[in-house]
């Protein structure tokens, strides 16, 4: 089994499965980093942890993809299809291609999965995703969690839910692909909005809030998809969404909490130096929910405050103004 991508999520996704018995080997595409990860079996990504002596960390990709069975993307979202696209030569047969990125590619507006299925024509209808709320640092703990596979190949689906259930690791499945993956970007967007708010000390009152009414808009845009309302209410969608939003590792979060302190976007980018998914996300999400002529209040203002110079205040204030009217969920 191989895993690529050596950062936060490669590297915790590696150890499940290696703690699951399976010979593993990972490979990132940044040869400097994946030689100094080799030698050190640490990383700065993921502080106090250490990558077990079993799992082989290789620079040469068929060599780490050679007759792999199952093949973890554990790449951002924007940076999949350059990525798998430089694998194609490489990836041995059709394996199991299971994505744990979350987020909707900005030119095409396509999930992972379906990133798959257009680069690998028969590996790519095997794929999955597998999600949930699922904060690095924590899992490198090995602490009590759960994720959801979704997939439409069943064999697919029952290979992964198999290959990564550990002790301390659950692992649920289902057939909504789109909900699943949907869930999974369009609550780092959710999460961004709720840093603004720790950001501007707002209050949990406010917070919870937020939480609610988002996950009212992710019912709306993933329904008018075509993914089943059920599948927001379970561990990838609200799990996944509270963890994201309470949590002070999430990277979203931590991202608005910064602009909630006044802290220009760009600023926080270069010096943070890592991959904001919600933000990378934004743009796509706006697109689609055009395209399926939804109301997303709360996910336009975070797009207004990314990207067209609204500050978090006056946001707030154009939610607040708002018609108030009867509760709707979806």
């Amino acid at each position: 089994m191989t895993v690529i991508g050596d950062g936060q999520m490669g590297l915790v996704m590696a150890d499940a499965l290696a703690a699951g018995g399976h010979q593993v080997r990972l490979w990132g595409p940044f040869e400097d980093q994946v030689r100094a990860l080799a030698v050190s079996r640490s990383s700065d990504r993921l502080p106090g942890f250490l990558l077990d002596e079993a799992i082989e960390v290789l620079t040469d990709p068929s060599e780490a993809l050679e007759g792999a069975e199952l093949v973890v993307c554990a790449i951002p979202c924007q940076f999949i299809r350059p990525v798998f696209d430089g694998l194609r030569d490489a990836i041995d047969g059709s394996p199991v291609l299971v994505s744990v990125a979350k987020g909707v590619e900005i030119e095409s507006l396509q999930r992972p999965t379906e990133i798959f299925a257009s680069l690998f024509p028969e590996a790519g209808q095997r794929s999955v995703c597998l999600s949930g709320p699922t904060i690095a640092s924590e899992l490198a703990l090995r602490q009590i969690a759960t994720m959801v596979v979704a997939g439409l190949d069943p064999d697919a689906v029952a290979f992964t839910q198999h290959a990564f259930s550990t002790p301390w690791l659950r692992i649920y499945t289902s057939t909504d692909v789109v909900g699943v993956e949907l869930a999974g970007a369009v609550k780092n967007v959710v999460a961004i909005a709720a840093g603004i708010l720790d950001g501007m000390e707002a209050g949990m009152n406010a917070k919870s809030a937020l939480l609610a009414r988002g996950l009212a808009e992710i019912v709306r845009l993933g329904t008018a998809m075509g993914a089943r309302p059920e599948t927001f209410f379970g561990v990838a969608g609200v799990g996944d969404l509270a963890t994201t939003c309470f949590s002070p590792d999430g990277r979203n979060r931590s991202c608005g909490e910064a602009i909630g302190r006044g802290v220009s976007l760009g600023s926080y980018l270069e010096e943070s130096r890592c991959v904001v998914e919600g933000v990378a996300t934004t743009p796509a999400i706006m697109k689609m929910v055009q395209q399926h002529s939804v109301e997303v209040p709360i996910l336009s203002a975070v797009n207004d405050v990314l990207f067209n110079g609204v500050s978090p205040r006056e946001a707030i204030q154009g939610l607040l103004s708002r018609e108030a009217g009867a509760e709707v969920i979806g």
